[in-house]
């Protein structure tokens, strides 16, 4: 896990820590590099390295202009002399060969966008300004089904526990303000991004930052799910013959969603900031007209409706009640996600937004109570709250559509708070070996594709499962996100013990009481929703946690096996022509172990069908290895094995041949264990086994042939000491 960095005053954050292009190649260890050079002292080649037939650089004795099957220019002129040892590739040079793969290639730019230079990584950064809508839009529109999902569970309890709505929500506001000073804490002190993994794993280990990873990412796929069946639910409540076609509706936006965060953060930024300033702005209009009405009556509640009770009121019912409405608080956490988003100086500026956005959220969430209360309104199955309060307070006029078009806007593209940091998450996870490392990768628009397409998938799922229906959804919510709040408010009083630094004692309560209040909110959920859908939760938690200490487990083995070492020291270097012996190895050494060019000994195997220009190609291309050469012909019966051998003998009989009769009729299958025969019988020989290939011209007429050579490297690729080689001869028809 990373390091924290130190406090504001101190030093920058570690530059390693940063998202950038070169993540999926990282650097060599001390030690690594240290048998790097050892292993490099020993090494033997017959000739210079330098002295090769073409000059690499590309730049002098070029040839005049010829037709590319690649553009307008050739194949030279894709590739700039940036400096002794370094070409740099030009735009074109990225342009597939095929005029189907060009198609498809202008239909991506159209749609995403031209490509990003990986030195524009730091101007696809965000401003405050930007990054407050892309960041906040979870945490705002929560406002929108936080407190009906609250006043949903007190109304179990007949119209007259509406009124408890007033002191839960005050115990929320102060749990919002000790969360969101909490995480202001850990903006600084871990900038570099990814913060509840972090500061779990970093303070109370490995398994806490991956049980709090889990359970943000969760977060963030039902972020998506809520947001986006909230947001249908908004515009179904305003056109309700709309509403079968709930599930549609969500999918393309989720769709939509995907394709826009394609497009690259600044641009998904130039998509979001409207919606969300409009949204936060069509709620304090509701609010100021809303109180001012309320003022003009004395501020004189309206009685709700009277329900009838279903449940009993009691601790349970009202815990219930309080997990709900803290659904108000997801997404709280984006920031501390997502600080390497920000422009310099990163920690700072991310500091400042979520100050802006937790005191934007206490005003909009405590307003909207306040002002449901005073009205006398209750959770409708056919409406939602924050319609029926648009309809009470803008009766005429046009406010209450803007009301709910900017509401249903928000909802809808508040998953892409979600967008940001899900990718980004898995970027730091794949870092440390704890997913795959397909998610360092960043895509022609410097965004993380193989993450967004995962969140989108993931989001899809469950939203068709459970129908688009935002209150089914809710149970699920709540477990994930106060999972990672709690792991990280307890992480950080882990952190202030160690690194006492100037009144570190004050933010070890705060951060004690943000945790202290996270898990009453987690238990409780976990407990009294478990039989609603929580389960899924607490059993994918768990799950999702093995699988990443699997994957991190396979990718230690790979390390350890691929990891250089230095060779022994003891004696002088072989020479080469000791390697045709023994050698160092012995007989009984690995074909994979060699690290050194005259410690390589080679047979190369040439499997033949038919002795035709493909096949002889193939082996005058292996006999110009100079390398010790074997032939071998899979036969269907002793008569056509003759006939085979009277046509090598007529060839010339240059070079050693086998044929092997497979009376079965089988040609892989004999093939490859006799190939695992030899490496059995030398296990030290390294296999070369150079096949034909014949390309044809159009994919259609693959069908037309049996492809044995895929097949046959197919089969031999899981053959240790075994290395296939393809000879291509090209067909125009």
């Amino acid at each position: 896990m990373g390091k924290g960095a130190k406090q504001p005053g101190g030093p920058e954050p570690d530059r390693g820590t940063l998202v950038t292009p070169s993540a999926e190649f990282p650097p060599l260890g001390p030690e690594e590099r240290a048998a790097l050079g050892r292993i490099g002292e020993r090494w033997q080649v017959p000739r210079r390295p330098d002295e090769l037939p073409v000059d690499p650089t590309l730049g002098r004795n070029r040839p005049g202009p010829s037709p590319s099957r690649f553009g307008r220019l050739t194949p030279i002129d894709m590739f700039t002399v940036e400096e002794p040892g370094e070409l740099q590739a030009t735009a074109s040079a990225h342009e597939p060969g095929s005029r189907a793969g060009r198609a498809l290639t202008r239909l991506r730019r159209t749609l995403f966008g031209p490509p990003l230079a990986s030195s524009a990584v730091v101007f696809e950064r965000m401003r405050k300004l930007v990054a407050l809508p892309i960041l906040s839009s979870d945490l705002l529109s929560s406002v929108a089904y936080g407190p009906e999902a609250m006043l949903a569970v007190l109304v179990l309890a007949g119209g007259g526990a509406l009124g408890l709505s007033l002191p839960l929500a005050a115990v929320l506001v102060v749990l919002m303000i000790a969360v969101g000073l909490s995480y202001r804490q850990t903006v600084p002190a871990y900038p570099h991004g990814a913060g509840s993994y972090f500061v779990a794993g970093d303070n109370l280990g490995t398994m806490a930052g991956l049980t709090a990873a889990a359970g943000l990412m969760l977060d963030y796929v039902l972020t998506v799910s809520v947001s986006i069946a909230a947001g249908v639910s908004a515009i179904t409540s305003a056109m309700p013959r709309l509403t079968p076609a709930t599930v549609l509706l969500g999918v393309l936006v989720i769709a939509v969603l995907l394709a826009g965060n394609l497009r690259g953060v600044r641009t998904a930024g130039n998509i979001f900031v409207l919606p969300t300033y409009a949204f936060v702005a069509a709620i304090f209009a509701l609010l100021l007209v809303g109180y001012a009405r309320a003022a003009g009556r004395g501020f004189a509640p309206v009685p709700p409706p009277a329900v009838p009770a279903t449940e009993g009121l009691g601790l349970l019912l009202v815990l219930r009640a309080f997990s709900s409405g803290a659904v108000s608080m997801t997404g709280i956490e984006a920031v501390s996600n997502a600080i390497p988003a920000f422009r310099p100086t990163e920690w700072r500026n991310a500091r400042t937004t979520l100050g802006w956005m937790v005191t934007l959220l206490v005003v909009l969430f405590a307003g909207l109570i306040g002002l449901i209360h005073l009205n006398g309104l209750a959770p409708r199955s056919d409406q939602t709250i924050l319609s029926q309060l648009g309809r009470v307070t803008f009766p005429s006029g046009p406010w209450y559509a803007l009301l709910q078009a900017t509401t249903a806007l928000i909802l809808l593209l508040a998953a892409n708070t979600a967008f940001n940091d899900f990718p980004r998450l898995l970027f730091f996870m794949a870092r440390n070996g704890h997913a795959p490392r397909r998610f360092l990768h960043l895509g022609d628009r410097l965004s993380f594709n193989n993450g967004l397409v995962a969140l989108a998938i993931a989001a899809t799922l469950i939203f068709v499962t459970f129908g688009g229906h935002t209150q089914s959804l809710i149970p699920l919510y709540a477990v994930g996100v106060f999972l990672a709040f709690t792991l990280s408010q307890a992480g950080m009083v882990v952190h202030w013990r160690r690194h006492r630094g100037r009144g570190w004692q004050h933010r070890l309560v705060l951060n004690a009481v943000g945790a202290t209040l996270s898990g009453l909110v987690l238990l409780t959920a976990a407990v009294s929703k478990f039989a609603e859908g929580a389960w899924v939760v607490v059993i994918a938690v768990p799950a999702l946690v093995l699988l990443a200490r699997r994957i991190h487990r396979h990718y230690a083995a790979l390390h350890r096996a691929l990891a250089l070492h230095p060779p022994p020291s003891a004696g002088p270097p072989p020479s080469a022509g000791a390697a045709t012996g023994g050698g160092p190895r012995g007989a009984g050494g690995s074909a994979e172990g060699e690290e050194l060019p005259q410690e390589v000994r080679h047979l190369v195997v040439v499997p033949v069908a038919r002795l035709n220009r493909a096949s002889l190609r193939a082996l005058a291309y292996a006999a110009s290895l100079g390398q010790p050469t074997l032939a071998v012909h899979i036969a269907p019966e002793d008569a056509e094995a003759d006939r085979f051998r009277e046509q090598w003998r007529a060839w010339g009989d240059h070079l050693r041949l086998e044929t092997i009769v497979s009376p079965y009729r089988a040609v892989i299958g004999p093939l490859a264990h006799y190939l695992e025969a030899l490496h059995t019988t030398r296990p030290e020989l390294t296999l070369t086994v150079i096949v034909p290939e014949v390309v044809l011209r159009h994919r259609w007429h693959r069908f037309l042939h049996s492809r044995v050579d895929h097949r046959l490297r197919a089969a031999l690729r899981a053959l240790p000491g075994v290395v296939v080689t393809s000879v291509p001869v090209h067909v125009a028809e």
